[in-house]
């Protein structure tokens, strides 16, 4: 699936709730059901800078795709991450640094966020590209 056609999808997930107590509650159950990441990338060079909770990201290239894995030691911010792994993980890095990032904005997601998440909102995929970069410059 394209990262757009993940995006739209997300979006119409979100609008199907009426307010943003039930949106948290949704980000929270998605964190739930994010994969863990192997103990061994739980280390300090994969802590995303510039989150007020712990986040880990680790991305792996397996056939011309991104894999990524994460964990958050707060809940809402570990479905916050889980967003952004189903709608980057698998994708191929010149996919991932094209990507718009207008469906944040289509789920009100930044709006609603403290200033401190929003932020971090910002590192992850900040870090996300990054590995992108990484990779698609290996080419």
């Amino acid at each position: 699936m394209k990262i757009k056609e993940i995006q739209d999808e997300i979006v119409d997930e979100f609008s199907m709730f009426d307010d943003w107590m039930e949106r948290y509650e949704y980000i929270i159950q998605l964190g739930k059901s994010l994969p863990l990441i192997k103990d061994e990338f739980k280390t300090d060079s994969n802590v995303i800078k510039g989150c007020q909770s712990k986040v880990w990201l680790q991305g792996e290239k397996h056939d011309q795709k991104i894999v990524f894995t994460a964990d958050s030691d707060a809940i809402l911010t570990k479905g916050i991450i889980a967003i952004l792994i189903r709608t980057f993980s698998n994708q191929t890095p010149k996919s991932i640094l094209e990507a718009d990032m207008g469906f944040i904005d289509a789920i009100g997601l930044k709006e609603h966020l403290s200033p401190t998440r929003a932020n971090g909102l910002v590192s992850m995929i900040k870090n996300i590209k990054m590995y992108a970069l990484a990779f698609e410059s290996q080419n």
